[in-house]
């Protein structure tokens, strides 16, 4: 035996014989039919075939992966992979029945966030928390109402405990959100996204409005993306205030049942509680000042989404689970 491994040293690897498990013993012996190597144990004088089953299950993996991440169909899949459209179904639904690993690395290394979220299906949405510093996902979560408190807690507090430290978070102004944050970080900063605050606020004072008070508004919340400069915001906010010394309690009696005064008295409301919030980028260069990062995100999962719409509902929340798993940004 030994003198037959010195002469043939390439026909004798260290396999276990999947019969008496022995591994001094097993050499190469041919291929079966189907291509795949056939070894030989002398001790108990029968071949087999030694398979890695985890090790198939990575390499079969590649077809989940382009299936999510590209949005590749089955049969797509089918004529690329020369596997049966029955055969990648049922790779596809072995990794949708698993979720997918939590990266703690990832999560640890985080301190400067974006959290929005948008719908799907109403009044189901997906929420995401994206690292600003390089826009890739930390977490999300399917199906989650935003405007939830105890669903914004639950998916929250587990990310703490795994050690999730905030230092900022950019968001859109949704209160319940924002409580939730402070809630878990007392110290956390809170940076309203100026994107939804010009946009909401330019559709309250309509494209032309006739009122000299709401063309002045309506230029102030044109203004508010274009500060880039502690000197800017400090002529922002004063032009602000003088505004709301000549017109504050004018709009502040407008009648609520009024669809254009009540809008400008909301765009009002809105301006005022979000000034605190609005410039804390001018301090840190690492706090984005919009959640426009996750918007571009938010279009590339609807677009994967739709590409494999009647997904199950229990596959469906694991699908997205596995889409920010793999597509990062």
């Amino acid at each position: 035996m030994i003198l037959i491994k010195k002469l043939n040293p390439f026909n004798y690897e260290e396999k276990k014989c999947t019969f008496c498990g022995s591994k001094n013993a097993v050499k190469k012996n041919g291929r079966y039919g189907n291509g795949k190597q056939r070894w030989y144990c002398e001790r108990c004088k029968r071949s087999f075939t030694w398979n890695n089953k985890s090790n198939k299950q990575k390499r079969e993996s590649v077809w989940f992966r382009l299936w999510v991440r590209e949005g590749y169909a089955i049969g797509h899949l089918a004529s690329i992979s020369q596997h049966s459209p029955r055969k990648l179904r049922y790779i596809i639904n072995y990794w949708l029945n698993r979720e997918p690993p939590l990266k703690k690395e990832r999560i640890e290394r985080c301190h400067y966030t974006v959290f929005d979220g948008t719908f799907l299906k109403r009044p189901d949405s997906i929420i995401i928390l994206m690292d600003a510093q390089d826009h890739t996902v930390i977490a999300s979560s399917y199906p989650t109402r935003e405007n939830s408190l105890s669903q914004l807690r639950a998916f929250l507090v587990p990310l703490k405990e795994h050690g999730l430290s905030l230092e900022s978070v950019t968001v859109d102004g949704n209160p319940h959100a924002i409580r939730a944050f402070k809630e878990l970080w007392p110290d956390i900063m809170i940076q309203r996204c100026l994107v939804h605050i010009q946009r909401q606020g330019l559709m309250w004072c309509r494209a032309k409005p006739k009122m000299e008070l709401a063309k002045e508004l309506r230029g102030l919340f044109l203004r508010s993306m274009y500060i880039r400069t502690h000197q800017e915001r400090g002529i922002f906010v004063r032009d602000l205030m003088e505004w709301e010394k000549r017109y504050g309690d004018m709009v502040n009696s407008f009648p609520s049942d009024h669809k254009m005064l009540s809008d400008l008295k909301r765009a009002r409301s809105m301006i005022l509680k979000a000034l605190p919030d609005m410039f804390h980028y001018l301090n840190d260069k690492r706090i984005p000042f919009s959640t426009n990062g996750l918007e571009g995100y938010f279009s590339r999962v609807k677009w994967g989404y739709r590409n494999h719409r009647g997904l199950a509902a229990r596959k469906r929340i694991n699908y997205f689970k596995w889409y920010t798993f793999l597509k990062e940004k």
